[in-house]
């Protein structure tokens, strides 16, 4: 047994906030009781919380465990060990892997890695073959198998009428579809603002916002007329979010992510960190910035994810700059960069933020996490939100493309809890 005492309990979906004490037995929670009520009795461990924020185990539907296909980059083991240390103890892994996971037997492959690790590791399955964009998998198949979600993130699906055979079938069987919003015929060099000091800084063209813009617009329409559950994946321009808003007015199944670097930086920070800070879609102006966070607040954008992309150092170190691949770490400064850019400036209450980071997500992808309740499951993140830590060159990531080495960020995960064991 675990005996969790003196916590300040902050559950998002029940909006119950209080000084608790916590027992666990076999994975489940027993008890939750005013602080200084419960006792510890035989071989019960105990941790003393004063102090510490006890909120559900965060909840990230977008990361990339590069398994197969890229054990260099990252693997589920090391991609769990990452989301333990940032407090998440249940994630969705992205398809776009090599083989991409396309059929039941990758998809079994995977999953089956990801039961041996400390979390809940979850995967998407592709909406084409291949990720070509010419045929759909068997989205049936792969839901019966444990699919949570089909995408082919890192492309966008150009064909429209493929596309709206794919929501029209996810609809069918009540799953949803996220998608990468990016058209290449706007795309010179990806994973740079076109038109702002980076690219220009650069010499080069960028990405052009009409790239996300005219995707967000075409996919919307097609939700709203198949009513589809579809998530706009890591949206990074002022005009998607607007789009998103009117969107959901029309069917409240439509929903946006918002990344931490998307709400935290802006592409001032390509001139600074190099192919750090290179992601697609690119990191853009102040005005983005600030209408991304305007969306988080008003709830147009339910959910942060991570976007969670590692990368080697030597890959990112590739020149010209723009030939580095795009992509970041996120997993283990998501919470701090979610203190830090909306908390503290007073755009989110602590328990709104975690709900976007917790029961938003798990609800929208149908998991069993996200909440704090007795009878239910132990997964458990014990954070101070006061103190302070430095973020260092290594991770439990296998990578460090982190544009944020160096900075002193609030928020330290003290404990991460799944499954009623302590894995950090």
């Amino acid at each position: 047994m675990l005996l969790i005492k003196n916590a300040l309990l902050m559950d998002p979906a029940s909006n119950t906030q209080g000084d608790r004490d916590i027992l666990i037995d076999n994975g489940i929670i027993r008890s939750i009781v005013p602080a200084g009520e419960a006792a510890a009795t035989g071989s019960c461990d105990v941790i003393d919380a004063a102090g510490l924020i006890c909120a559900p185990g965060l909840v990230d539907t977008h990361s990339h465990f590069r398994d197969p296909g890229f054990p260099l980059k990252e693997d589920i083991y090391t991609g769990a060990a990452s989301a333990a240390k940032g407090g998440y103890t249940s994630v969705i892994m992205m398809a776009n892997t090599k083989p991409s996971i396309d059929c039941v037997e990758v998809l079994d492959q995977v999953l089956k890695k990801g039961a041996e690790t400390g979390i809940h590791v979850y995967s998407a399955a592709n909406v084409t073959l291949g990720m070509r964009g010419k045929e759909l998998t068997d989205m049936e198949a792969l839901k019966e198998h444990g699919a949570r979600v089909f995408t082919d993130d890192g492309v966008p699906v150009l064909n429209e009428d493929l596309l709206r055979s794919a929501l029209k079938k996810a609809a069918s069987l009540n799953m949803p579809v996220s998608l990468h919003e990016e058209d290449p015929a706007y795309i010179s060099e990806n994973g740079i603002h076109a038109g702002g000091p980076a690219a220009e800084h650069l010499g080069i063209r960028g990405s052009a916002r009409e790239a996300e813009i005219s995707m967000i617009e075409r996919d919307l329409k097609i939700a709203v007329e198949t009513d589809a559950a579809l998530c706009i994946q890591h949206i990074s321009t002022a005009e998607g979010v607007a789009l998103v808003r009117e969107a959901k007015k029309r069917n409240p199944r439509i929903t946006a992510e918002a990344t931490p670097h998307h709400f935290s930086l802006t592409e001032e920070a390509v001139i600074e960190r190099g192919s750090l800070a290179k992601v697609n879609p690119p990191i853009r102006t102040e005005k983005d910035r600030l209408a991304i966070i305007e969306g988080l607040a008003d709830g147009t954008i339910d959910i942060i994810a991570t976007d969670h992309a590692p990368h080697t150092k030597e890959e990112k170190s590739v020149q010209p700059l723009w030939k580095a691949p795009s992509g970041m770490i996120g997993l283990e400064t998501a919470l701090s960069l979610g203190i830090r850019e909306l908390v503290i400036p007073g755009y989110l209450t602590m328990m709104e933020l975690l709900r976007r980071m917790s029961a938003n997500p798990a609800d929208y992808y149908s998991l069993p996490a996200g909440r704090i309740f007795e009878g239910g499951p132990a997964d458990l993140c014990l954070f101070d939100p006061a103190a302070e830590w430095t973020v260092g060159e290594t991770f439990a990531s296998r990578s460090s493309n982190s544009p944020f080495i160096g900075q002193t960020m609030p928020g330290v995960i003290r404990h991460t809890i799944c499954g009623g064991k302590i894995i950090l």
